[in-house]
């Protein structure tokens, strides 16, 4: 405002100020300010009284006296009211402020006195009277001066909302009275304290007062600042925690946003159902959050942990379907044969129907690759009306796939039941764990262990992953597992799982399987149509035959599709190309030459050769043994690779032929006698006791000259006293046998009821011959 005035009005300001009294002057009550001369300020006018007061100053020679309130509560004050000494000012500018206020520019001319109130109703009237004090300074009043000129140096540095330019200003001013008023008007100081600063006359007395004030005020930043040392050091963590949420409540109740978004997801929480448990305790996960800066890292964990518990079912299930037939139907559309499977599953549905409730079953589909076992659960999910999760755990290492990680770690995230389980959107889904048989073990943990909890019936209510931190439920999941093996699975986790085992098919169920299922998938899939292709039977029978050697169908629906894939390739050249019936006679057209004889042709019998029936992961096959007789010094050697069980197995046969040699007419000098067994496909890995009678029978041709009957296959594990135990895997080698032209196989007696499990069209075509000891198998394969 200073600078908006011209010279005429200095002149009549400095004119003014030469009055010693002035009678009869507009005045106004200031609530909660002290003003000093040499200030330039506003202030806000609202009463009526101020407003007539500040319109009377403008009409006359725009002067107004300024005092203080006593008391800043008071709306109405009388003359009582106020101090009586306060400020003359210069009028400037008044600007209106919202509806009903206004701001008033003045400028403080000089300190006065009240001295008469005049009869005025519309506003304050005052006579007033100029202070005029002693302006000399002697030595100690200058030395005060200049005292006090550093300690506001000081203390303004120390104060935080004090402006720095405005501390300079007022630092470089020269002239004491100017610089009091000056500085005590705008340092932090009580208003009591200024207006006793205001009323003293003599500028010494005033200075000292200053002085006196300002050296408190330093005390008191100083004490203040050790307070909050002593505060910081000795609070606990969790009043200062309470202190600052305090805070944050403040702030987020300004922001109306926040809370309504809090209000929501305390509202998702509770709509959940969850246990009380659980509900208290994401609840003050969620309180923990609201107390927390938005950008804090801390609040980003906690809202992608509350994200995942609303997003978890904790009551929402899908209806099975309680009509048998009807699921029966979808299981027979989808899969040929697997009669253990569907009957488990429709006595799953048939219980659940009278019971009205029923734990999840938790099976473990075992066999060998292609023969559908990852498949069956999409069509029991199918059957059931239920949603299908599938986990592989194929090369699973780290526990925390299963149970997840600490949400305190940056990147936690739940393991994956859980994550399965916010994919399913249901707590009843089909939940398949691929490849069980294919865990793995490291440094961070067993995660067969870890499912031990999943897959115990017992413990599964209340699983708990790490990152959710509650008791979350799976019995209601109906749990299937695959496995190509059940060696690799731990026998506490193999014990909690109904194992139902998926043999290989047959050639009339591989045939079924080709016609119904995989010839129109793949017809359909390379954009065939009945009118351009059609599959016999004696064609698919001549593919699974010549170029298949396996337990499933998996390489059969591949050959399948590059036959489609062909002739999709000559009916894009032609539109016009005819309608191609696969049969045996064009086979080779389409794949090429037989890379498998069926029916395959034997070699004729040997001497020192035995054929053996085998199991591995991928189906039963046939094992050759072959024994060679050099002249040494009595060692055995045994080569093909094969295990440590039949490596012992080996050396199990060559002791019971020694110790019963004049018995079986053996008449070689074992001491002079190297003896060389070699199991061919030295490539293959080859394990297991059930080669016994196939390498003793072995030996003994070698040892007597006698040939061995090559039609006959045999598997047995055999003892030093020459018995003949039972093995398993029957079924995967009958259908071995079956398929390379066998047609007698010798068994361990032990096994006869195992015979059930093979297929009558097999069983039929085959001789089985049941034997106890290994003479028996002597009698039979020996040729004499």
């Amino acid at each position: 405002m200073q600078e908006n005035m011209n010279n005429e009005q200095i002149e009549i300001i400095e004119t003014e100020t030469k009055k010693v009294e002035s009678f009869g002057m507009p005045s106004m009550a200031v609530r909660g300010k002290v003003i000093f001369p040499n200030v330039y300020t506003t202030i806000d006018v609202g009463r009526v009284r101020s407003l007539a007061a500040v319109n009377a100053s403008m009409k006359q020679d725009r002067l107004i006296f300024l005092t203080c309130q006593k008391d800043v509560k008071v709306d109405s004050p009388t003359a009582s009211d106020l101090y009586e000494v306060g400020t003359v000012c210069r009028v400037g500018n008044l600007s209106k402020v919202g509806n009903e206020n206004f701001r008033l520019a003045v400028e403080g001319l000089y300190r006065a006195k009240i001295t008469a109130v005049s009869d005025n109703k519309d506003y304050f009237s005052f006579n007033v009277e100029k202070i005029v004090g002693n302006d000399e300074l002697d030595v100690l009043g200058d030395a005060y001066f200049r005292n006090a000129k550093e300690l506001f140096k000081e203390t303004s540095a120390v104060l935080q909302k004090f402006n720095k330019d405005t501390a300079s200003k007022i630092s470089a001013i020269e002239n004491a009275e100017e610089f009091i008023n000056t500085a005590t008007f705008n340092l932090p100081i009580k208003e009591k304290d200024k207006q006793r600063v205001l009323e003293l006359e003599d500028l010494k007395d005033r200075l000292i007062l200053f002085y006196d004030l300002l050296l408190y005020e330093k005390e008191i930043i100083s004490a203040n600042k050790q307070i909050a040392e002593r505060v910081k050091e000795s609070v606990e963590k969790n009043q200062k925690e309470f202190y600052l949420r305090e805070q944050l409540k403040a702030i987020h109740e300004e922001l109306g946003d926040d809370m309504k978004e809090l209000d929501e997801l305390t509202e998702k929480i509770k709509a959940k159902n969850m246990p009380k448990e659980s509900e208290d305790k994401v609840l003050a996960e969620l309180t923990k959050m609201s107390k927390m800066v938005p950008s804090s890292p801390d609040y980003t964990v906690l809202r992608s942990y509350i994200d995942w518990i609303i997003d978890l079912p904790f009551n929402v299930e899908s209806q099975d379907t309680k009509d048998l037939s009807e699921s029966e139907k979808m299981l027979e559309e989808d899969h040929f044969g697997l009669e253990k499977i569907k009957e488990r599953i429709l006595e799953y549905l048939a219980v659940l129907k009278l019971t009205k409730s029923l734990k999840g079953p938790i099976l473990c589909l075992v066999g060998p690759p292609g023969v559908g076992k990852t498949s069956v659960a999409k069509s029991v999910a199918r059957a059931l009306n239920r949603k299908l999760v599938r986990m592989s755990l194929g090369g699973v290492k780290d526990e925390a796939e299963i149970r997840g990680h600490r949400k305190t770690y940056i990147g936690a995230m739940p393991g994956r039941i859980i994550y399965g389980m916010k994919e399913a959107g249901v707590i009843n889904p089909v939940f398949l764990l691929d490849e069980i048989d294919k865990l793995s073990t490291d440094l961070r943990g067993d995660p067969a262990s870890a499912l031990l909890e999943v897959l115990d019936p017992e413990q599964n209510e209340s699983f708990r992953d790490r990152y959710i931190e509650i008791p979350y439920n799976l019995q209601k999941i109906m749990f299937i597992t695959t496995a190509n093996t059940l060696d690799t699975i731990p026998a506490p986790l193999r014990d909690r799982m109904e194992i139902l085992e998926l043999s290989g098919y047959t050639q009339e169920e591989k045939i079924e399987i080709a016609l119904k299922y995989l010839a129109p998938k793949q017809s359909k899939e390379n954009g065939l149509t009945s009118d351009n292709i059609e599959f016999t039977r004696e064609g698919v029978s001549a593919i699974i035959e010549g170029y298949t050697s396996e337990a499933g169908v998996r390489k059969l629906e591949q050959l399948v599709g590059t036959v489609c894939r062909k002739v999709a390739v000559q009916l894009a050249k032609n539109k016009k190309y005819p309608k191609q019936i696969i049969t045996d006679k064009v086979i080779s057209d389409y794949l090429g030459a037989e890379r498998y004889k069926s029916e395959e042709t034997l070699e004729e019998n040997q001497v020192g050769s035995a054929t053996g029936l085998a199991w591995t992961q991928v189906g039963g096959t046939t094992l050759t043994i072959e024994v060679a007789l050099m002249e040494g010094k009595g060692n055995i050697l045994l080569t093909g690779k094969l295990g440590e069980v039949m490596q012992e197995s080996a050396k199990t046969a060559l002791g019971y032929i020694r110790s019963n040699k004049d018995k079986l007419g053996v008449t070689v000098d074992f001491d002079k006698t190297d003896i060389h067994l070699h199991v061919p496909e030295g490539a293959t890995p080859k394990d297991g006791p059930s080669a016994g009678i196939t390498i003793a029978t072995a030996l003994l041709s070698a040892f007597t000259g006698k040939k061995v009957r090559r039609n006959v296959g045999m598997t047995g594990e055999i003892t030093l006293r020459g018995n003949v135990l039972k093995i398993g895997g029957l079924k995967e080698k009958s259908l071995a046998a079956y398929r390379l032209g066998v047609r007698e196989i010798i068994i361990p007696f032990g096994n006869v009821k195992d015979l059930e499990e093979i297929p009558s069209e097999i069983k039929d075509k085959l001789n089985f011959i049941p034997v106890k000891t290994v003479e028996e198998v002597f009698e039979k394969v020996i040729v004499k």
